[in-house]
């Protein structure tokens, strides 16, 4: 697979953990366990790709309204994932970056992410960014209201406020737009996630279960999205034409 054409960038939806514990006869939390190794597989794939940024959509701020037994279950798992995780992606040269509204979680997660945040701040190898309690739509109206603060307080003229200005207020700013978005679990949406940095992403459906996602299928995903030209508006002989330049 030729390096200079994989992606730099890749996000997934991380789909399926609920119907694969079903298919098993095993409790709900099962599946989501289950998806926390294959979240390690492919962020150490990504490690030995070289794909420089990794997102995980792990918890949409719509999650919140499954069975509260299910949502503590969740929260458990997260908070002792950030426990049991954080120096292994030190050790791995692994940045953590959480995104979403974190002030929805309790003050014990809340501690436990500006940790690990601030313990792999200086990694560099891969950027691992998780969505938590995160919405597209709620990402693009707190960038607005940043932004209308500026405004209102004369930090800011209305004719200034571009495209650009608008994505250095988003939860992924400084990050490159994803390359390629992945969906696990047969469904082909993407379910309120990165609405505006998905607006040139590749997007790579597959029925397989988060749980059961590992290394062949993402070398698969991989595959698909090379065999892809990436036009970005403009026609394939240009796309060709620059290219032989």
């Amino acid at each position: 697979m030729p390096k200079d054409k994989l992606p730099q960038h890749i996000a997934i939806i991380l789909d399926g953990n609920n119907r694969w514990a079903k298919k098993r006869r095993l409790p709900g939390l099962a599946g989501h366990r289950a998806g926390v190794s294959a979240v390690r597989n492919i962020v150490e794939a990504c490690g030995e790709y070289g794909v420089k940024v990794l997102t995980l959509f792990a918890f949409s701020s719509e999650n919140w309204n499954r069975p509260r037994n299910e949502v503590n279950g969740l929260m458990e798992l997260f908070l002792r994932a950030l426990r049991r995780e954080t120096r292994r992606l030190k050790r791995n040269q692994i940045r953590l970056k959480i995104i979403g509204d974190v002030s929805g979680f309790s003050p014990d997660i809340q501690r436990h992410i500006r940790e690990a945040e601030a313990l792999t701040a200086n990694e560099h190898k891969v950027t691992l960014v998780i969505a938590a309690n995160y919405g597209g739509m709620w990402d693009i109206a707190q960038a607005s209201q940043q932004i209308a603060r500026k405004v209102k307080q004369g930090e800011l003229h209305a004719d200034e406020v571009t495209q650009e200005v608008i994505e250095s207020h988003l939860s992924t700013a400084g990050l490159p737009a994803p390359d390629l978005l992945i969906r696990t679990s047969g469904e082909q949406r993407i379910s309120n996630f990165l609405l505006w940095q998905c607006a040139y992403s590749e997007f790579y459906f597959t029925d397989t279960l988060w749980p059961d996602f590992d290394r062949a299928e993402f070398h698969r995903a991989l595959l698909d999205y090379v065999g892809r030209q990436r036009r970005f508006g403009k026609t394939s002989e240009q796309v060709e034409a620059e290219a032989t330049c």
